[in-house]
């Protein structure tokens, strides 16, 4: 008896193994893991397949860059992993226009769809000049004219949900006023220009032992030429006349040096290639125009800061209502 328990016991976790073994060979097929839930927006299912499928142009310029084998490399994988959390991102945001678009009956007519999705098609490919470009880039970037189509369409619906949203936004007398004020060197006469020139180093404390030696006097070109570490140090770290609304140099640079009084040099600045102290050689500043003449070109400005304002707390809002979850580890 106790013989015949044993055999039915062996027989019966033989055929448990099997099953696990055969549900395990199921999810991993292509089509199992492709159906792989990565997160839930309200109650639609986010799946692996929809993120693999943005990402072949992705795939391509890891190739590219780091070789058919890339996947052995930890760069190469680290990127990849970014670009799958920012394509979640966008199925996620996607999903939750789509939801309330639904919800408030604010999604296009299949037709009204058809012709803004065409309509953007056809930008798209007037930008990229010729046929055969349009066509190199859909290669380029792994998908067809269809799945371009299919992207854009969320897009379509977001505008939509967004137009209905901040429509009734406003921008009052007093908001443009204050923001003029503020902002007088923007509406100048002439562009305002600013004569700069500057000492790059590597660390901060290199930025603020010259700093003392310029606060007692030393002469700043001089110290250029002996502290500095690019280009500029031969020539006193003269940089030359900008605009104070011009885009060749760095931002955070430029944010900084428009805000040095006349014939002064600044604290120690921070950017992508180190540290500089600016000196404000000279400056040229213009009589702005009269808030009569900018203030319609100001609410333009606040308007779209506004709806922005506006739009992005609805988001956040709905993202909260969305009640997202993410599951990480199947990316």
């Amino acid at each position: 008896m106790k013989n015949v328990k044993k055999i039915i016991s062996a027989a019966l976790i033989t055929l448990f193994a099997t099953s696990l073994i055969g549900c395990n060979m199921i999810e991993k097929t292509p089509e199992g893991i492709a159906k792989t839930e990565v997160a839930k927006v309200f109650d639609t299912k986010i799946t692996k397949g929809q993120i693999e499928a943005q990402l072949p142009g992705v795939i391509k310029q890891l190739q590219t860059q780091y070789g058919t084998n890339y996947t052995t490399n930890t760069d190469a994988m680290t990127e990849l992993t970014t670009q799958k959390q920012k394509v979640l991102a966008g199925l996620i945001n996607e999903e939750i226009v789509t939801y309330k678009a639904k919800e408030l009956k604010l999604v296009p007519t299949d037709a009204k769809l058809n012709a803004e999705i065409n309509k953007q098609l056809l930008e798209i490919k007037k930008s990229l000049g010729t046929d055969a470009k349009y066509k190199a880039a859909l290669t380029q970037a792994g998908i067809t004219e269809e799945a371009l189509k299919a992207r854009i369409k969320p897009s379509v619906i977001q505008d939509a949900l967004k137009t209905e949203t901040t429509k009734n936004v406003k921008v009052t007398d007093a908001e443009a006023q204050t923001y003029y004020n503020a902002n007088l060197a923007l509406y100048s006469t002439k562009p305002n220009t600013i004569h700069l020139a500057h000492i790059l180093v590597k660390t901060e404390a290199e930025a603020i032992a010259i700093k003392k030696r310029l606060d007692a006097g030393e002469d700043f070109a001089k110290l250029a030429k002996e502290k500095g570490t690019d280009g500029t140090k031969a020539a006193g770290g003269e940089l030359g006349t900008f605009k104070f609304d011009d885009t060749s140099m760095d931002a955070t640079f430029m944010a900084a040096a428009v805000k040095v009084p006349a014939g002064k040099v600044s604290a120690p600045v921070k950017t992508q290639f180190g540290y500089h102290l600016i000196k404000d050689v000279a400056r040229t500043n213009y009589p702005a125009k009269k808030f009569e003449v900018v203030k319609s070109e100001i609410e333009k400005t606040l308007l779209a800061k506004n709806k922005e304002t506006a739009w992005t707390a609805a988001m956040t809002k709905w993202t909260t209502e969305a009640n997202v979850t993410k599951i990480d580890k199947n990316l």
